[in-house]
């Protein structure tokens, strides 16, 4: 699936946000992708009618999902078992004031899965796709980004990510 890490296991970075009511969908540079608050900083900075989502999909492994409306920051880590060996990952448990999993932990999603529930997503819906341990986190993303709209700019957007 993805084939365009940059080196440090981030495979894209994507900002999303609606703007008179038509979805817009960016890439964003992959280092924002290693850093939680570059990346808020960056997704805050978009404008949004609802705010702003930014997205980063790490190691063909997991993906993080941030919302950001004002000053109000809302997280989502697919899964919390990434904490163990992501600087990523550990970061968005350290921002949630969530423990770090345990070695038999389960894969599960950590942090707001509501985050887009206003947006047509329900929490249900969201955790069943990143219960979808067969699906690399592009996909995931790609079902997420269907749901909410704007799935045919999230391919493009992706596509010209990964090349």
């Amino acid at each position: 699936m993805p084939d365009g890490s940059d080196g440090n296991g981030i495979d894209f970075a994507l900002a999303a946000y609606r703007e008179e009511g038509a979805w817009q969908v960016e890439s964003l540079p992959p280092h924002v992708g290693d850093d939680l608050e570059a990346l808020v900083n960056v997704v805050q900075q978009r404008p949004g009618d609802a705010g702003a989502l930014g997205f980063v999909s790490v190691d063909e492994d997991f993906f993080v999902a941030v919302r950001c409306a004002g000053g109000h920051v809302r997280l989502l880590l697919s899964d919390v078992t990434a904490a163990t060996e992501s600087p990523l990952a550990r970061a968005v448990l350290a921002r949630l004031e969530l423990p770090l999993p345990a070695d038999d932990d389960r894969v599960q999603p950590a942090g707001d899965v509501g985050i887009f529930a206003d947006l047509g997503l329900e929490p249900m819906e969201l955790a069943a796709i990143c219960d979808h341990l067969d699906l690399y986190p592009e996909e995931m993303l790609g079902e997420v980004a269907d749901r909410l709209g704007f799935g045919a700019e999230y391919e493009r957007a992706v596509d010209a990510a990964l090349r």
